[in-house]
């Protein structure tokens, strides 16, 4: 990975986006941390299952505000039928009396603070991706092969998604990844993405990326290389 761009395009459809961008490197997925460590990961999460359940005023998950919002962003660009903003479905468990569990350190991590701010939250293999990584509108057909299958499954024309200069890499904003950029135990350049798009919440990503940010360091070893928010204002990081 080059840069971190945000089109031009996306701030078209989406003026008032902000991404929380953590890229970080050094990071241990393989570690084998202490029993001490594990409890305390899993005490994070379930807090976070119990803390988001104040985003849940209405019983309708499509009715809260948090969940509200990104339905009305992803009604603003072509979707495959049934996507959704990836943190509904994690606030749709803690709603139906089934809390996110544990999985894997780092996936427990950047659980509990999507869950904890109620803000969507991705995490790529930054040595995966090719040359620079955009945030823009596709042209459709793009190659992305998603995690979980064997046939691709290339995003819409319009659609709104990660691509670098192979293809797509997580297709309308942070609903599905693609298995070539996953993060697995051999990871240690990882780029994350955490989306905004109601602009009386910047203040509470911010806060979301500086927690998230201390938990990596602590458990996972992990170094920042950038942190920071991308806007219509600010749209690149460069890390050439």
């Amino acid at each position: 990975m080059k840069n971190v761009i945000i089109d031009d395009s996306t701030f078209e459809i989406l003026p008032e986006l902000s991404v929380g961008v953590l890229i970080l490197k050094d990071v241990k997925e393989n570690l084998k941390i202490s029993e001490k460590e594990s409890i305390e990961i899993e005490n994070i999460l379930k807090n976070a299952n119990k803390e988001a359940k104040k985003y849940l005023t209405s019983d309708v998950i499509s009715e809260n505000d948090v969940v509200k919002v990104w339905r009305e962003a992803y009604s603003k660009f072509p979707t495959k039928k049934g996507a959704r903003c990836s943190v509904e479905n994690l606030l749709k468990r803690v709603l139906h009396d089934n809390p996110v569990g544990n999985i894997f350190p780092s996936v427990d991590i950047t659980n509990a603070i999507s869950l904890k701010y109620a803000l969507p939250i991705g995490v790529e293999d930054a040595d995966k991706i090719e040359g620079d990584l955009h945030l823009g509108v596709m042209k459709g057909g793009e190659h992305f092969l998603p995690i979980g299958s064997k046939e691709e499954e290339p995003p819409l024309a319009g659609e709104v998604a990660y691509y670098d200069d192979y293809g797509v890499v997580c297709r309308c904003l942070n609903w599905r990844d693609g298995i070539r950029t996953e993060v697995n135990d051999n990871t240690t350049f990882e780029f994350i993405a955490m989306e905004c798009v109601d602009p009386n919440r910047v203040s509470e990503l911010k806060k979301a990326i500086d927690e998230l940010e201390m938990f990596m360091k602590k458990y996972m070893g992990a170094n920042t290389i950038y942190k920071g928010i991308l806007d219509k204002t600010n749209k690149i990081v460069n890390l050439s």
